[in-house]
């Protein structure tokens, strides 16, 4: 079959006489076999070009169709010279990625330790006023978000141990929104473990930060970074 050619799977007398699913896998290659084999989409583009088979997605149906590669096209190409110089490029080029990617890690993670955390030193009874104000707007967004009916005003009357972990832990989210302008030291990082791992390195920063401005946060901050709830959800950290 010319490279410019293709049929869809089920549509010859095997697939309709229903083998043409476990026929093709035994003779061509998904774009995943070939990936295993140390193809590159590109080098698919350049080497081996349109494919020789396309078979609808056995899972979604709405799916773009798999494409398949006759393995003995794939072999062939695989024996030639062109491939060998494309491969080792490719090989190339993804050490080169990883060694920037490694340098860019480092980069960012030295910006976080460098950068100065400014938390704003509020007075207690002001600090406490603009928590109770900031969790009243989140209540009034998430209603709107939910057209669900408006809460009242977000307040803590009496002095139970309830009231006052929840005040101290609406302290700490408003602190956190107060500071999400952090989360630009993470630029130039994308997915990845690396990702993750500066994010965690920003935030237990960040709490730091917090437990030194107010000491009588330090429980709460503690409770957070160990996965307690948080209401900071204008914030990654």
């Amino acid at each position: 079959m010319a490279a410019h050619e293709t049929n869809e799977v089920g549509q010859g007398p095997a697939e309709r006489q229903g083998g043409g699913d476990s026929q093709a896998a035994r003779t061509h290659l998904s774009a995943a076999g070939l990936r295993a084999r140390g193809w590159t989409a590109g080098m698919v583009r350049q080497l081996l070009g349109e494919p020789d088979l396309l078979r609808v997605n056995p899972h979604v149906r709405a799916a773009p169709r798999i494409r398949l590669y006759r393995v003995e096209r794939v072999e062939a190409a695989e024996r030639s010279e062109e491939f060998r110089a494309v491969s080792a490029a490719a090989v190339r080029r993804s050490a080169a990625a990883r060694v920037a990617a490694r340098r860019r890690r480092r980069e960012v993670l030295a910006r976080i330790a460098a950068e100065p955390i400014e938390v704003p030193r509020l007075a207690p009874h002001q600090l406490a006023a603009l928590a109770v104000e900031h969790r009243d707007r989140r209540d009034t967004e998430q209603a709107y978000e939910r057209r669900g009916p408006l809460p009242d005003g977000a307040t803590l009357r009496g002095g139970s141990a309830g009231a006052a972990a929840a005040l101290d832990r609406w302290k700490v989210d408003y602190l956190l929104q107060r500071l999400a302008r952090y989360d630009e030291l993470l630029n130039g990082l994308h997915g990845g473990a690396g990702r993750i791992a500066a994010e965690e390195f920003l935030r237990r920063r960040v709490y730091a930060a917090i437990t030194e401005a107010y000491p009588f946060l330090a429980q709460e901050c503690e409770r957070q970074l160990s996965g307690g709830n948080s209401d900071a959800g204008a914030t990654s950290m």
